[in-house]
């Protein structure tokens, strides 16, 4: 918190700061003088009636009466990564939403609405990376015109936590009863690492599509129709993992997407009774090493924010998180 002279906190933020990252600290509880104080930072997504709305990194918002501000000043955004790849929001919004192309798309500015018959989230969201070209109101009636046609729900994807993420339509679509029903996180580092692992991969086995086994460990989706088969098929260049086990069902299974410098894990899938033994990992190294073979050299995935096993594994193979993203239903 910014300290003036004679030890004294001020407030150095204003409505018309709405959009950028701030720090601001206030009063808890009662606000009576001398109380403990609660410090936020994030980005402030609106400034009305007296109350300031700040949406954390983790997509969280807090709501904070201008009443018990106690000081708060516009800091920059998050320092650049010190560790593996450097790469814009942006940059891996289109990389992510290209490991999962839906059945059917349609711009609206420069909005993507997708669709693929409610198999995934991110396949049957709109990515809105930009200006819809019309008015808020305007764009959201027609995406919840276009997704009621197809007898889908109408969801957004926005994200939180980085350079250029949406932390002020988040809270727009919050504020018109978007409900947020999903978040997750993307994580980023460095390839090589990966395909370093010192595990055995001999019994892991690569190919260009999916067989039933591998589709029956996956188990994320109802009916295993063919806009499943479109969805996990696309993507530039994509590997299908498997590890064999005791029947037709692999013991673990993993998908990956080769896209220019980029290599996507995703789908890692261990059979539960054979877990803690490193098949997940053999996986992942397999898949690395293909990877590395056809010149990718950064890696991403997507992790829910409470799978602990997963974020703990993770870690130690050196990726970390790069920004939150969440999806908004439209209200019924």
């Amino acid at each position: 918190m910014e300290i003036i002279g004679g030890g004294l906190l001020e407030v150095h933020i204003k409505p018309t700061d709405v959009g950028k990252r701030v720090s601001v600290r206030c009063l808890s509880g009662t606000g009576i003088p001398g109380q403990k104080f609660t410090d936020t930072v994030g980005v402030l997504t609106s400034w009305t009636q007296g109350v300031l709305l700040i949406t954390r990194r983790d997509g969280e918002a807090v709501h904070i009466a201008e009443s018990t501000l106690v000081a708060g000043k516009v800091i920059p955004a998050a320092p650049a990564r010190r560790r593996g790849p450097a790469a814009s929001f942006e940059e891996l919004a289109r990389v992510t939403a290209r490991a999962w192309e839906p059945v059917e798309s349609e711009p609206l500015g420069a909005w993507t609405l997708r669709g693929a018959s409610g198999f995934t989230r991110r396949a049957n969201s709109v990515l809105p990376l930009g200006d819809p070209g019309r008015p808020l109101d305007d764009a959201l009636a027609y995406v919840r015109d276009w997704y009621a046609r197809r007898a889908l729900p109408a969801y957004v994807q926005i994200a939180t936590g980085a350079e250029g993420t949406q932390e002020v339509l988040g809270a727009e679509l919050a504020r018109r009863g978007w409900g947020r029903e999903v978040s997750a996180q993307v994580w980023i580092g460095a390839l090589a690492p990966v395909g370093d692992l010192d595990v055995d991969t001999d019994l892991v086995r690569l190919a260009r599509s999916y067989d039933e086994g591998w589709l029956r460990r996956y188990q994320r989706f109802g009916t295993p129709g063919p806009h499943v088969g479109r969805v996990l098929g696309s993507g530039p260049s994509t590997w299908f993992a498997s590890v064999p086990g005791t029947g037709e069902v692999p013991a673990a299974i993993g998908r990956c997407v080769v896209d220019g410098r980029w290599a996507g894990f995703m789908a890692v899938e261990v059979d539960p009774e054979q877990r803690r033994q490193g098949l997940g990992t053999a996986v992942m190294a397999a898949l690395a090493r293909r990877a590395l073979d056809e010149g990718a050299s950064a890696a991403w995935l997507q992790v829910e924010e409470d799978n602990e096993a997963a974020r703990a594994l993770y870690g130690g193979m050196g990726f970390s998180v790069h920004h939150s993203y969440h999806h908004y239903r439209a209200a019924e």
